[in-house]
């Protein structure tokens, strides 16, 4: 059933549309890190046990004699001749976290069949395999979702979780040795087909286009486990999904094809945090292909333009697995890149460790106002559906909320679900609001969101599937009235003793905001350089040029700049505007290499590309290792007798070279789009929406916006602060493995805004008024 290759090292070829950032091995120091890294997943639990291993073997044997059964049984009833029953065929492929090996205990299997062309889906797959399924004791919670985007059914077999999905090729008999990774599997075929075998072709592939399987895979779930702990794990929140993280972690391979996982992580956030958006993350260029299936292109395709995270599927057709992301959740994303490569710092230094870096995300303590949603259903099967459809929903309230507030209010969306277990067929999730950071606060100043929710209630009560006692309910809700449910053991957590990591360093600081002009140690800032620290660096690269290599002060990293006065050592994450970027490229040019000159790979003809190719510079030695870095405006590839480079110069150069490599890689011709893109791609016309959903109910229900207290109407201030604390976690009583989520359109609002004008914007709810606004700490 295809399993992966464990040692494709591709032949040593260069993987990737440009060259490496860094050939340099792993130092002593990595493979004890990389050790201490595996130990800590194996404790967290993230491994199967060798007995459940082997039932997943056995499940998946067993599943693939049915289908065989199955395609035999049809074959012979749509009166084939013996010789075509007989060789009549079918196949069980897997792809997503178990193809791609990062599974762990308990996770569902995501499976293809793949069936013969007179093998139909609805009639054959959903009718005579989804009976055959039935009759058998091995099978358990079987729910067919015929009508999805990608369809699928679920079901256990054996107590594993299985996702079936059908794909219907045009052969007439399907090979034992089949290939689906082969463009010409896609001919003929239906759209739900070629969204169905997408998943398999797009995991086989990323397991090609990575130097090292092992490493990918110990690094993926570290940042799998990362991503769920930080609250960043979820696609139809608009967050990023497994495969949206396989796709960024392969790259950071091809980037660092010698690296252990203890780099790769460490890059990972390096890379991640200095990465301009919506510059697109690509493992290989895009193909045309011959069969017309559209492709990403930006150029061609405007609505590509309007993606925010470009995160590129390597198998023919390319997409953006990401569409989901908007501007809420990709600066709530960017903030943990930026404290995930704070945290690698710092442990470099000995100053922080692996606890740090997966400290669970106080969701339910990081800010003063929260929004509840609560639906209900009549039975447990109204409410997985109703469930399901709510989810899909969720992202168009935070957009309309930020767009309808003229993006001064934000909305962070809890990836989970919650259910109180004294109320039957009940869940409710939760966004945290706040106030658009860095503007001033007015006295008073408050929102009015009350036709933003009415809206997006109706929008949900227009499911097609909706059946009486289907409700959705939204209040506001304070952060001391959170419900006691949403906590482990439904227990509200007192305030922590344990030090989170913005309060156990006094050197390092993350909040996001300038630092004291006193710190000491590690000075660590999240924005843009200014132009005069750029400009020294370009003198000290000019240095570097020379027979010695000199002491480099690299600039701070940060969105809001370190005073000189910090001590210690400050990194850049290479992000500087068009100013800046010409100061590099003129000092470059005017300081030409005098031992070799750069070759710059021109892109193809006709390719979009994740950025110009990165030149090939000649290596230098730091610390022992080869550090290719591959920039033009790098200095440090010539340092010699590398003897004679100091650690505290080596350390510096290499992360001034990466930054510089970083910028390179980006420096390609894709085009940013305008403000609020979300727009053209979530918020279309009511009619194009409405027509995709049959109101079965004539009249929609809707009422005023619940209470979470019994007060009359007042209109509600949301503070300026997030109010963020250090106590709880990420806490969810489901799964979040999903398949990738139907692209919905969602209505563009017939509501006209308020105009801009002096007056204060109300968000005017019926219930108590919130505490006044307070600075973030």
């Amino acid at each position: 059933m295809g399993s992966p290759g464990l040692n494709n090292r591709n032949n040593g070829k260069r993987l990737g549309i440009t060259e490496p950032i860094s050939l340099g091995g792993p130092t002593e120091d990595d493979v004890n890190k990389t050790r201490e890294l595996e130990k800590y997943l194996r404790d967290a639990g993230l491994y199967e046990s060798q007995e459940e291993a082997v039932s997943r073997e056995e499940v998946l044997g067993r599943l693939d004699q049915t289908v065989k059964i199955w395609v035999k049984t049809i074959s012979r009833a749509k009166g084939l001749n013996e010789q075509l029953v007989h060789e009549a065929n079918a196949k069980i492929f897997t792809f997503g976290s178990y193809r791609l090996g990062v599974h762990g205990p308990g996770t569902d299997i995501d499976t293809l069949c793949v069936g013969p062309r007179h093998a139909t889906r609805e009639e054959d797959f959903f009718g005579e395999l989804h009976r055959m399924l039935m009759e058998m004791p091995e099978v358990t919670d079987m729910h067919p979702v015929p009508d999805a985007h990608v369809p699928v059914m679920k079901f256990k077999f054996l107590g594993v979780s299985i996702d079936l999905l059908y794909a219907k090729l045009s052969l007439w008999v399907i090979p034992e040795d089949l290939d689906i990774s082969q463009d010409s599997i896609l001919q003929n075929a239906d759209e739900q087909t070629v969204r169905s075998l997408n998943g398999c072709r797009v995991t086989d592939q990323i397991l090609r286009l990575v130097p090292n399987i092992q490493n990918f895979r110990t690094t993926l779930r570290c940042m799998r486990f990362w991503a769920k702990r930080r609250g960043v794990y979820s696609n139809v929140s608009g967050f990023l999904g497994g495969i949206n993280w396989a796709l960024l972690v392969a790259r950071i391979c091809q980037l660092y094809p010698n690296a252990l996982p203890n780099m790769l992580v460490s890059r990972f956030f390096r890379v991640y945090t200095q990465w301009r958006w919506p510059n697109p993350v690509m493992l290989c260029s895009i193909e045309e292909g011959s069969l017309g299936l559209q492709v990403w292109d930006p150029r061609r395709n405007p609505k590509d333009r309007y993606h925010l995270m470009p995160i590129i599927t390597p198998a023919y057709p390319c997409m953006n697995s990401s569409y989901n992301v908007s501007s809420s959740t990709l600066r709530i994303m960017s903030e943990e890149f930026q404290r995930g490569s704070e945290i690698c710092e710092a442990m470099e230094a000995s100053k922080a460790d692996w606890d740090t870096l997966f400290e669970p995300y106080a969701f339910f303590e990081a800010y003063k106002n929260y929004l509840q949603i609560e639906i209900t259903a009549e039975n447990a099967d109204d409410l997985r559906k109703w469930k399901g459809w709510v989810e899909s929903r969720l992202r168009q309230l935070t957009l309309k909320i930020e767009r309808h507030t003229y993006q001064m209010l934000q909305c962070h969306p809890h990836p989970g679900d919650f259910s109180d277990k004294s109320r039957p067929f009940h869940c409710c999730y939760f966004m945290g609001l706040q106030r658009k950071q860095g503007v001033p606060v007015n006295e008073g100043e408050q929102f009015d969101i009350r036709i933003t929710v009415e809206e997006f209630k109706h929008n949900v009560n227009m499911y097609a599937s909706w059946k009486p006692g289907m409700e959705i309910h939204v209040c506001h809700v304070k952060r001391r009235n959170i419900p006691n449910f949403v906590f482990p053991g439904g227990i509200r957590p007192s305030r922590p003793s344990k030090v989170t990591w913005k309060s156990s360093s006094s050197e390092l600081k993350v909040s996001g905001h300038a630092q004291d002009n006193s710190c000491e140690g590690k000075a660590v800032s999240n924005g843009v350089d200014e132009g005069r620290k750029r400009k020294q660096v370009d003198d000290n690269v000019d240095n570097l040029r020379s027979a010695k290599c000199l002491p480099v002060e690299p600039p701070s990293v940060g969105g809001h700049a370190q005073e000189n006065s910090c001590e210690g050592k400050e990194v850049s994450n290479g992000v500087d505007d068009g100013r800046n970027r010409k100061q590099v490229d003129d000092n470059v040019e005017s300081n030409p290499r005098s031992a070799k000159r750069l070759a710059t790979e021109p892109p193809s003809a006709g390719e979009v590309h994740e950025g110009s190719p990165v030149s090939t510079v000649s290596s230098c030695s730091i610390k022992g290792e080869n550090m290719d870095t591959h920039s033009q405006a790098d200095g440090f590839a010539r340092c010699n007798p590398p003897n004679l480079v100091p650690s505290a110069v080596a350390d510096t150069s290499s992360k001034e070279a990466e930054s510089l490599a970083i910028e390179k890689i980006m420096s390609g011709p894709y085009v940013a789009h305008q403000a609020f893109p979300e727009e053209l791609d979530e918020l279309e016309d009511d009619f194009e929406y409405r027509n995709q959903v049959k109101d079965s109910r004539g009249n929609m229900k809707g009422s005023p916006i619940e209470s979470s207290t019994a007060n009359a109407a007042e209109a509600v201030p949301v503070p300026s602060s997030n109010g963020a604390g250090s106590s709880g976690g990420l806490y969810s009583n489901g799964s979040l493995e999903e398949l990738e989520p139907t692209e919905l359109a969602a209505p563009l609002l017939n509501v006209t805004p308020a105009p801009v004008v002096q007056q204060k914007p109300l968000i005017r709810f019926s219930f108590t008024s919130l505490a006044k606004a307070t600075g973030k700490s």
